[in-house]
């Protein structure tokens, strides 16, 4: 229930964030300010993954710099309404906050990085080949009715699709409650064990899956005596760093602003993991 109607307000929400909206405000910011707005923006408006290459080709045709851009694809997969809820609804609200706060850091931090490097050259050239043309678009005026029907549509849509994910998600965890001795997690995934940060990145990179499946695996996983940090890295990278988006976005980036893509984000993350370790008991 809650989940239906966090998505209901969320969907009404973005009907006021369409593609060329997004693009204008994101014309001509500059620095941390512009970083900040685009990592705000990614989270409500609808974009996945499967809209990184007609965003990021819309944003350069835009003049929007590469740094907010990359703040902005960060942000988008990373923090995730679902999750929120999900989290808020399994673990309360410190952690679904810590869980909004460092995605947001991580997404704003990474675009400005990339942004000061002045990486443009590691675009694919026909993309730096595009010329910035003014284009006309014409928005159709919502009502309330309009919003409201989004709305709708948004919970058919999404909950529609991720209900299936969250009850693998809670088998999944289920199976995590009932066969998985407590001290091999703890021992595995434990707040004491340097290498369990790293691992989990690495091990949940390739493990492309929905923000709504992962969240009952993290509730099982801590609920065993994992670490917060650990899992909550392990979260972060199966959401921002996943193999599907890579493979999407080299069709327009060089294979080398692929790697420093993911070697900052990835940086963020074990920074994130390593901190709440050591600050959350």
């Amino acid at each position: 229930m809650l989940l239906t109607l966090i998505v209901f307000v969320v969907g009404i929400i973005r009907s006021f964030f369409s593609q060329e909206r997004t693009r204008r405000y994101l014309v001509g910011r500059r620095e941390l300010a512009g970083n900040g707005l685009a990592a705000l923006l990614g989270i409500v408006t609808p974009f996945c993954s499967c809209s990184a290459v007609p965003l990021f080709l819309g944003f350069v045709q835009a003049g929007v710099p590469l740094g907010v851009t990359f703040s902005f694809l960060v942000a988008a997969p990373m923090v995730n309404e679902i999750a929120l809820v999900l989290l808020y609804g399994l673990l309360g609200w410190k952690v679904a906050a810590i869980y909004l706060v460092s995605g947001l850091s991580i997404a704003v931090l990474a675009g400005w990085v990339i942004g000061r490097l002045n990486l443009e050259h590691w675009i694919e050239d026909w993309v730096r080949e595009m010329r910035a043309g003014q284009t006309l678009t014409f928005e159709k005026k919502l009502t309330w009715s309009d919003r409201i029907a989004m709305g709708r549509d948004a919970v058919r849509e999404i909950v529609g699709k991720v209900w299936i994910y969250v009850i693998a998600g809670i088998l999944v965890g289920a199976a995590i409650h009932g066969f998985v001795p407590e001290e091999f997690m703890a021992r595995i995934m434990g707040r004491n064990n340097w290498w369990s940060v790293p691992a989990a990145v690495i091990t949940g990179i390739p493990m492309y899956s929905n923000a709504a499946g992962i969240v009952p695996v993290m509730e099982a996983l801590l609920g065993k005596g994992a670490a917060l940090g650990t899992v909550l890295a392990f979260m972060m990278s199966v959401i921002a760093l996943s193999l599907p988006e890579m493979v999407i976005l080299r069709k327009v980036l060089k294979p080398k602003l692929i790697a420093v893509f993911i070697a900052v984000v990835g940086s963020g993350i074990l920074f994130t993991g390593y901190l709440f370790n050591l600050l959350i008991p």
